[in-house]
């Protein structure tokens, strides 16, 4: 009722300003051919975006398209080189205008370089792969919303090229920058549902090649053309490839993080939920979070942010929910082991039957060179990978291993978005996700105005049952799927298929009965481990490996997280204010563990060093920017990690049966201690760092020549984590390569407007010339925070209102 009020309010304004709307185009500017297709998609579309301060805009539109053009044309103002670059990318354009041996920011897929990059994305081109999705009917395939805000991204974002001159220096004048279609932001959807598929093993996809010449195989070469290197005949090496997955899904490598919690109404001071998400992401290239609120009167009223290039709000709330997403631990990928044919290596036995493989011979336009044509081998579980990460998966003339990605056929993500920005409950937001199931790589935490709180895993991943694993398991799959989740499957048995849940919108994916799911608990939170201890007073178990382990030991920033969450939730009365502290308390757990220890091992280890052992006895044991001794503790605590085993760090190992406070005591007797003491020490004094100087003054970033202080940090646990580069020579922490992006923090107080604070650390505008391009990120450094406009009232009083009116 109160979200029909409140449009019901809009209605009005939207009217007269819409009205107004197909009257902007500038005089004597033609349109663009109308196209569909594969041609710039136009026709028929308007939206009013209001811009209010730090450069949100909030989109008023009369339809899915026209939302999709008003929010195209204002991220391509904020945006355009990024998006633009993400475009030559998933058109397989890299070599043709930036040279083969180039690499992209990586926001697509994992591939080294241009060209495998290039070879990847071709390849899936000239399969119409992303097409074939596209005609598939919902739910299975997306549903009409989406299409609708596809083809009016593509209008919005071509009609901002074609009425502005492009004035960031990354791209202007750049031939590369050009109007898109539908199908090229479908395109890039598609991408993004892969990441943890197909477009993590980019780099063995397009390398793979038979194992000798064989007139059958249309006379491949040994080891694959230009592959530089003999076939192996040893098949692959199961220590090895355990290393491997360990460094794949190490959430020390990783890119993308995040931690979500939210509150059930009986800890809150109003009986309401209250929802904190802090996305770990990129501070840099295409898979940014960018903010916006998007409203169709009487139909759509969300606010939050999106990645770049995709037309619907992904993390936000309304006036009666909120949510966020956490990278979540289920693997979104399996191994099929091949016994190949005998008399062909391009054909692999079922059941006794031989099968081809499908050859794929895709070809790349290189600059300044002549088109580099490869191969790549398709079966019925998806393409043969010669290798996983930097390790072999040997193609043998026995046997081949194929990659199954079940989110290659997953364009329902925006599907499952608007399902969450619709909802009016958590208990309509599980609806929706098990309606939808278009979450590739996430988790879900969520609260509502009502006092509800959800955290579910419903996440796209492989159908693979306990039971199924044990039953087809390989050799590999044996060492593999226990320690990991990584299955491979026996792929010469048909037996040993995926199969279909009755609940699941297609064959060969886990049905929402099996997902993981706790409901209204008094806290649910995710800090990137797996699903038990969502609430470590009702741990969830039972679910199938896939999806991720538990009774194992949890990351430094899970247990910080659940230590200070449980705390809050036992206190109660919270508000949103007490969320705003947590994101920013930079609490440093694996201090509050060891830091005592360490002060008190420090004089025998630097004898008569007064000044590195009082720099960590004064530090306050937080990671602000003013803190002093915390970039020591985090260069130590960094080398200590990389050192020792847990096994050597720890007296108390890990118990399951308390899983929070284990493992505990560090033992500063071993020589892996000492050794990580003494070389942070030497490596702060070589660099010229004072062991005691503020944190900002070494970790911060440069924005249009002005040094801006950083907070949070790393491997110690923080919270408010801050993933940097390191370069000791030129100061210590000189850019953020990931870490918190866009904070919201949401409750409701009785009225009809959301509280919501929210921070885009990294700023809305890539373009060093726009104000909008590092005020955020002072912002970030002074731990302050915008106060979200959601409610007309408050957008229409906004000091620094701007209203843009656009049509075609």
């Amino acid at each position: 009722m109160l979200l029909r009020r409140s449009l019901g309010r809009l209605l009005p304004v939207a009217a007269a300003l819409l009205a107004t709307a197909a009257s902007t185009l500038p005089a004597g500017a033609a349109p663009p051919p109308r196209a569909d297709g594969d041609r710039p998609s136009a026709g028929g579309l308007s939206a009013t975006i209001r811009y209010t301060g730090y450069g949100i805009p909030h989109i008023l539109a009369k339809d899915y398209a026209s939302l999709g053009f008003g929010t195209g044309w204002a991220q391509a103002a904020d945006q355009v080189c990024v998006l633009a670059d993400g475009f030559v990318t998933v058109r397989g354009e890299r070599s043709r205008h930036f040279g083969p041996d180039g690499r992209s920011d990586g926001s697509m897929s994992s591939a080294r370089t241009n060209l495998s990059s290039d070879l990847y994305f071709t390849g899936v081109r000239d399969a119409r792969t992303v097409e074939r999705l596209l005609d598939r009917p919902a739910p299975a395939g997306p549903g009409r919303e989406q299409k609708e805000l596809m083809r009016g991204w593509a209008a919005g974002y071509n009609a901002w090229l074609e009425r502005n001159r492009v004035t960031d220096p990354a791209c202007a004048g750049k031939a590369w920058v050009r109007p898109v279609t539908s199908l090229d932001v479908a395109r890039r959807s598609y991408a993004l549902a892969v990441l943890g598929g197909e477009g993590a093993l980019v780099e063995g996809i397009t390398s793979a090649a038979p194992p000798a010449a064989d007139a059958s195989t249309g006379g491949a070469a040994a080891g694959g053309a230009g592959s530089g290197r003999a076939p192996s005949s040893k098949g692959a090496d199961p220590d090895g490839m355990a290393g491997a997955v360990r460094e794949l899904f190490d959430a020390r490598n990783a890119t993308m993080g995040s931690n979500a919690v939210a509150f059930h109404g009986s800890t809150t001071a109003g009986g309401r939920g209250l929802l904190l998400g802090n996305p770990h992401y990129p501070w840099h290239g295409g898979r940014r979070f960018w903010q916006s609120h998007q409203t169709i009167p009487g139909e759509l009223n969300v606010q939050g942010a999106s990645l770049l290039g995709t037309p619907l709000v992904q993390i936000g709330f309304t006036e009666k929910v909120a949510w966020s997403h956490t990278v979540a631990t289920g693997r979104s990928m399996n191994l099929h082991e091949l016994a190949l044919d005998p008399a062909d290596p391009t054909a692999y036995l079922v059941d006794g039957r031989s099968e081809r493989m499908v050859r794929r011979t895709v070809t790349v336009p290189v600059a300044d060179g002549e088109p580099v044509t490869r191969s790549q081998w398709w079966t019925r579980y998806g393409p043969v990978t010669t290798a996983f990460g930097g390790t072999p998966l040997p193609w043998t003339r026995t046997t081949a291993y194929a990659l199954h990605d079940p989110n290659a056929r997953n364009l329902r993500m925006a599907d499952s978005s608007l399902a969450l920005a619709k909802a009016r409950s958590v208990g309509e937001m599980a609806a929706g996700l098990r309606r939808t199931q278009g979450l590739p790589w996430v988790n879900t935490v969520a609260s509502d105005r009502h006092g509800g709180t959800l955290f579910t895993q419903a996440q796209v991943v492989p159908r693979i049952t306990d039971e199924l694993a044990e039953r087809c398991s390989t050799p590999l799959g044996r060492t593999l799927y226990p320690a990991s989740g990584l299955a491979v499957l026996d792929g010469s048995r048909a037996d040993c298929a995926l199969g279909a849940d009755r609940d699941a919108v297609e064959p060969g994916i886990m049905g929402p009965a099996r997902w993981p799911l706790l409901r209204d608990a008094a806290y649910a939170g995710n800090s990137n481990d797996s699903a038990w201890l969502a609430n470590a007073d009702r741990p969830l178990t039972g679910y199938e490996r896939v999806f991720g382990d538990w009774g194992t030991e949890r990351s430094l920033r899970t247990r910080g997280g659940i230590e200070d969450v449980a705390a809050m939730a036992g206190r109660g009365s919270l508000t949103v204010a007490d969320l705003q502290e947590q994101q920013f308390a930079n609490r440093v757990p694996a201090a509050d563990l060891t830091a005592d220890d360490v002060v008190r091992a420090c004089p025998a280890v630097l004898p008569g060093d007064a000044e590195a052992c009082g720099a960590l006895a004064r530090w306050d044991r937080r990671m602000d920017t003013t803190s002093r001794g915390a970039l020591l503790f985090d260069r130590f605590w960094g080398r200590l990690e990389r050192g020792t085993t847990a096994a050597e760090r720890w007296k108390v190992p890990f118990s399951a049966a308390d899983p929070v406070r284990t493992p505990r005591d560090l033992d500063t007797g071993t020589p892996g201690f000492a050794k990580a003491l003494r070389e942070a020490v030497a490596e702060l004094r070589g660099a010229g760092i004072p062991l005691d100087a503020p944190l900002g003054e070494h970790q911060y970033v440069v924005r249009g020549g002005e040094r801006i202080p950083v907070h949070g940090g790393t491997g110690t646990g923080v919270w408010n984590m801050t993933v940097p580069v390191w370069d000791a020579q030129n100061g210590g922490y000189t850019e953020v390569r990931h870490g918190t992006s866009h904070v919201q923090a949401v409750g409701w107080d009785g009225s009809r407007c959301p509280v919501a604070r929210t921070l885009l650390t990294y700023s809305q505008s890539s373009d060093p010339a726009s104000p909008h391009h590092a005020d955020q990120t002072r912002l970030y450094a002074r731990e302050q925070w915008v106060t979200a406009r959601f409610c007309e009232r408050d957008i229409l009083r906004d000091p620094a209102l701007r209203v843009v009116r656009v049509a075609r």
